[in-house]
């Protein structure tokens, strides 16, 4: 290809009330200031105050991108120890509740929870996104069509929010159930070509229903800012190896995709609603689940569906010398996900007779810990 498929990838945490183990309320004006101030890399507030988001910059290297990853998530954890506060990488806060926290002071945000009213003050969730070069709105949108059969793996594989308000949902993948509330959301539908995509767009922004593109919150979309296909179903990931995994594969997917024009194409309504389907079952069960094969007409375990994946595009990997990182995949199904870790940690913890508060408590220590990097875990 004439491009050489560079990406960057974001993170959003939580910000935590270390002590309590809920989401911080105090301090995170001067904990957001002193990340500005200390720490190289880009820091962004999200909707919410206790969200903290961070990027890196764009690279062709997975080596450097774990590099960017594990000293942000590094620092920032530094940081924040300072305030009595800790980061958190999970889609959703197994103690928080939603009333109870604060919207971010600022005009976008303002504007838009203006707009959401209490779906906006329900968002409290985290998530992971991924943006690959592409340069041509065209081809974005021809692969944001073809890549959606390969989505519910990318969010099984992700998966991290099995709690929501204090309470075991019976889901290992919450978030999206939970982001769903808002518009513009889910799967894109099946765009014609870019002109159909941009119709849809210039319509909405005309009408005033939206400022621009960055107002479409689908599962995948172009960038408004960047020349990216942007990858955003995936939970944020406690595990820097986990974020590394699908952030390897999707990029895989889209150099694939970008070769094979062929791949998927022809997709119509009824392959849409067998993707959202599988959407729901990478919710439902994560790695532990099938996914409706519309071509055999029968259910394929994920773990099946995965090695399929994989070898198709282990050229790819090679090609993008990332063979190690697509690897590690593999070894999410093996050893399960952050939701099945989390789930174990508080069927263990409420085994030995502990409240669902205490047992919650030390899930948040689990992924506080494996966030920032630390070995240990506090009690």
């Amino acid at each position: 290809m004439s491009w050489d498929f560079k990406f960057g990838i974001e993170e959003e945490y939580f910000v935590n009330d270390a002590p309590k183990r809920d989401i911080a309320k105090g301090k995170i004006k001067e904990f957001f200031a002193a990340c500005r101030d200390r720490v190289s890399g880009d820091i962004h507030p999200e909707m919410l105050e206790p969200q903290i988001e961070i990027a890196t910059k764009p690279v062709l290297e997975f080596s450097e991108a774990r590099k960017q990853l594990a000293g942000l998530r590094s620092s920032v954890g530094a940081v924040a120890r300072e305030f009595d506060l800790s980061i958190m990488a999970s889609g959703t806060h197994p103690l928080a509740v939603w009333s109870r926290v604060r919207p971010t002071a600022q005009p976008r945000y303002g504007k838009v929870m203006h707009d959401l009213q209490m779906l906006g003050s329900r968002n409290v969730l985290c998530g992971m996104h991924v943006h690959v070069e592409v340069p041509e709105l065209s081809m974005r949108v021809d692969i944001m069509n073809r890549i959606q059969p390969y989505l519910p793996l990318l969010l099984a594989l992700s998966t991290s929010s099995p709690f929501w308000q204090a309470q075991r949902t019976g889901l290992l993948g919450y978030r999206l159930a939970a982001y769903r509330e808002l518009p513009r959301t889910g799967l894109p539908d099946l765009f014609e070509n870019e002109q159909d995509y941009q119709r849809y767009i210039d319509t909405l922004v005309a009408a005033r229903a939206i400022e621009n593109s960055s107002y479409v919150w689908w599962v995948i979309r172009p960038s408004l800012k960047h020349p990216t296909l942007e990858l955003r179903v995936a939970d944020s990931c406690t595990r820097l190896d986990d974020t590394i995994a699908i952030a390897a594969l999707y990029r895989c997917l889209v150099r694939h995709l970008s070769l094979d024009t062929t791949l998927n194409a022809g997709q119509t309504g009824a392959s849409r609603a067998i993707n959202d389907e599988n959407g729901w079952r990478a919710q439902r069960y994560g790695i532990h689940g099938s996914f409706v094969d519309e071509k055999t007409r029968t259910a394929k375990p994920v773990r099946e569906l995965l090695d399929e994946t994989l070898d198709l595009v282990a050229e790819d990997a090679k090609a993008l010398g990332c063979q190690r990182e697509l690897d590690l995949a593999r070894w999410i199904v093996a050893r399960g996900t952050s939701a099945d870790q989390q789930l174990t940690l508080y069927t263990e913890a409420v085994g030995r007779g502990l409240s669902n508060r205490d047992a919650l408590a030390g899930v948040v220590d689990w992924l506080s810990a494996e966030t920032m990097g630390e070995t240990g875990i506090r009690h």
